[in-house]
């Protein structure tokens, strides 16, 4: 069966390990007219281990929109294309979601072939519950957006399962901490299905402490985080005390960390608790200091 004329195919294509690729994702490599590649050098090395010359064109997050003219013209053409990430599969934190759209806007065909995920194959290695379980992508790296997502995660009664640079693992684990996470369960797995592949397991602090020794930590990562007991919610009793004693030093120009520790002085409260109930003010749009927005 040859691939489909005016057809876009979404192939997974492997994270780490050239034997992944199934048969099928091969065979429609090898057949269609074009492959739309993230980074055509990743993907010039799978087409050589394949033995096929079919043309790459480059698709990435800069060029996408203007690629997805050239892209409708050629399936309305007849032609089929397929459309690869650098690793896993097409879209999950990768460019191709607004091609797709349009593809599919166009009337056109889009068949998944699917194949290797790296947060599925994190997830199921993490000895954590799979189900439920939510992806988050990559944490923002800063600000109001950065708060939130943690927010999201200490909340969670899910798994999450989410990925990170190797240069900001150690941040992340650490400000989780913070947050007063460091006895949530937690599995750290870098360079999957490589050589050097390794899966780490623990609490998040423990992994803090472990990666923190490491001068360089290498590889692609995905981190897995279980679900938060009760996720996450503050105990009520003394609350609401807390939050307006917190209001009011936010608002007088007091730093989170100050805030924090005032409230577990005064009411006699465990400084993580108090740290979670400050971050939830801090991101209240009545509060009026600068560095809360």
């Amino acid at each position: 069966m040859n691939a489909r004329a005016g057809t876009l195919y979404l192939v997974g294509t492997p994270i780490g390990n050239l034997e992944d690729l199934s048969p099928r994702a091969g065979r429609i490599l090898g057949e269609v007219a074009g492959i739309l590649a993230e980074d055509t050098r990743r993907t010039r090395v799978l087409t050589r281990h394949l033995g096929i010359s079919t043309p790459l064109l480059s698709l990435y997050a800069e060029n996408e929109v203007a690629r997805t003219g050239e892209v409708l013209a050629r399936l309305s053409g007849g032609a089929s294309l397929a459309l690869v990430s650098d690793a896993g599969m097409p879209l999950v934190s990768d460019p191709g979601e607004r091609l797709v759209r349009r593809v599919l806007e166009a009337g056109h065909d889009v068949v998944p072939v699917p194949g290797p995920s790296a947060p599925l194959t994190a997830l199921v290695a993490s000895g954590l519950p799979v189900l439920p379980f939510a992806f988050l992508g990559f944490p923002p790296r800063r600000g109001k957006r950065r708060t939130d997502f943690l927010e999201r995660i200490r909340r969670s009664e899910e798994t999450v399962v989410l990925f990170e640079s190797p240069r900001r693992l150690t941040g992340l684990l650490r400000d989780l901490c913070a947050l007063g996470e460091s006895e949530r369960p937690a599995a750290v797995a870098r360079e999957m299905t490589k050589l050097h592949e390794e899966y780490r397991r623990g609490t998040v602090g423990s992994l803090a402490r472990y990666y923190a020794g490491e001068e360089r930590i290498r590889g692609e990562v995905t981190v897995v985080i279980g679900p938060s007991p009760g996720g996450g919610t503050t105990p009520g009793k003394g609350a609401e005390d807390a939050r307006r004693v917190a209001r009011a030093l936010l608002n007088a120009g007091a730093s989170v960390s100050r805030t924090a520790g005032e409230l577990a002085a005064r009411l006699g409260i465990r400084r993580n608790r108090a740290y979670r109930i400050v971050l939830e003010e801090a991101s209240n749009p009545e509060i009026r200091r600068e560095d809360a927005k």
